[in-house]
């Protein structure tokens, strides 16, 4: 789904926060984000969306992932989320070899961490991001819960500036 900036700023609160859940579940971030309309650019909607994902806590950015299909798992439904994570993870292709791998390495990521491994695909190479999630499960819990909020805002930006055009 995607919508002007214009219908962003009008639209009934219902549709506009559907939209942003979409991009990242935390209603914190999604009720900030009304509050603050009308935004007077796409780019002002952007850089208040990144700005207010500082305030994420750990405890919402799990809430956010409880759902979230691990890095190597094809996200069933049809929502706008399940849809997005689809194409962000198509760069992984379907071999079997590969998906065996990405259950290793996601099984000891969740050893080690006790939450799902989570990157931003678009754009990455399965080598990088499978490089990525090995040099990450040398992080101490801390350093490991703000990577994954950097994370999961970067994943939440791209899909909010992909469904709002000027």
């Amino acid at each position: 789904m995607s919508i002007t900036l214009k219908d962003f700023n009008t639209h009934q609160t219902a549709a506009v926060k559907e939209l942003i859940a979409s991009c990242a579940p935390i209603n914190s971030w999604s009720a900030a984000l009304l509050a603050r309309r009308p935004y007077s650019s796409r780019q002002d909607l952007l850089q208040m969306a990144s700005s207010l994902t500082q305030d994420w806590t750990d405890k919402e950015v799990d809430g956010a992932l409880a759902h979230h299909p691990r890095i190597g798992e094809r996200a069933k439904g049809d929502s706008a989320e399940a849809r997005a994570s689809r194409a962000e993870q198509a760069a992984l292709g379907e071999d079997a070899a590969a998906r065996e791998e990405w259950v290793a390495a996601n099984q000891d990521y969740e050893r080690t961490f006790d939450r799902i491994f989570l990157i931003r695909a678009k754009g990455r190479s399965r080598e990088d991001m499978m490089a990525q999630l090995r040099q990450r499960l040398n992080n101490d819990a801390a350093t490991e819960a703000q990577v994954r909020r950097e994370q999961l805002a970067e994943i939440a930006l791209l899909r909010l500036e992909d469904a709002v055009t000027d």
